[in-house]
C-alpha cells in the first residue's frame, strides 16, 4: 500500500474509532437525544467536518455504534460456538461473556440493554431480535433438540437459562450489587442449569 494511502486509512480509522468511542460514552451517560454533534466534537477532539465526512448525521453515528457492538458480540459468540462442543458449555460461556463485558466495559452493556434503540434507530431490528441474541437462542434450541436440556418451549428455555444472569447484570449496572459478577458466575450458572437440566 502506498504511504499516503496508508496514512489516510489510519486517519480514517482514528476519527471513526474516536467518534464511536465518544458517542458510546455520551449516549450512555446523558442519552441519545441529549447529545448533540457539538458535544461529540468537543469530547472527541475531532472536527465537525471530519465527523460529517465519516457519518451522515447523529443517527448515522448511533447506527454505526449499534452495528459495531453487535458485530463484536456476534464475533465472540462465533468463538464460543467453535470452542465448545455442547450447548451446555456454550450457554455457560455466554453468561461468562456477558458478565465479563459488564465488569470491563459497562457502557457497552448499558447501550445494548438500556438504550431505546427503536426511538432513534427505527429501521433497526429490536435488540432481542438481533443476530447475537438469535445465536444465543440457537444454542438453547440445539440443546433441547439434542436432549441436553429438558424438552420445553424454546423461549421458555432461553429465558430460564439467561434470565437470571441478565437480571444480575441490570442490578450490577444500576449499582445495587457491590461485588463483581464474575465472583458469582458459578452460583448463577448452577441455578440457570438446574432450570433446564433433565432431572
Amino acid at each position: 500500500m502506498h504511504k499516503s494511502a496508508k496514512k489516510t486509512n489510519q486517519a480514517h480509522n482514528t476519527v471513526y474509532d474516536q467518534v464511536i468511542h465518544t458517542a458510546l460514552h455520551l449516549f450512555t451517560k446523558q442519552g441519545y437525544f441529549n447529545t448533540s454533534i457539538p458535544d461529540i466534537v468537543h469530547s472527541s477532539g475531532c472536527s465537525t467536518g471530519s465527523i460529517y465526512h465519516h457519518f451522515k448525521d447523529k443517527e448515522g453515528i448511533a447506527s454505526a455504534l449499534y452495528e459495531n457492538l453487535l458485530e463484536r458480540m456476534n464475533s465472540s459468540l462465533d468463538e464460543i460456538e467453535q470452542k465448545h462442543p455442547t450447548s451446555k458449555l456454550r450457554c455457560r460461556a455466554v453468561i461468562e461473556l456477558l458478565f465479563h463485558l459488564t465488569e470491563t466495559e459497562p457502557e457497552v452493556m448499558e447501550f445494548i440493554l438500556y438504550a431505546k434503540h427503536k426511538e432513534f434507530l427505527p429501521g433497526k431490528r429490536p435488540i432481542c431480535s438481533s443476530k447475537p441474541f438469535q445465536k444465543m437462542r440457537e444454542f438453547v434450541v440445539l440443546g433441547v433438540d439434542k436432549g441436553e436440556f429438558y424438552p420445553m418451549d424454546d423461549l421458555i428455555a432461553a429465558s430460564s437459562l439467561y434470565g437470571g444472569a441478565l437480571r444480575m447484570i441490570y442490578l450490577r449496572l444500576d449499582g445495587v450489587l457491590n461485588y463483581s459478577l464474575m465472583d458469582k458466575l458459578e452460583e448463577v450458572w448452577k441455578c440457570a442449569w438446574r432450570s433446564v437440566a433433565i432431572q
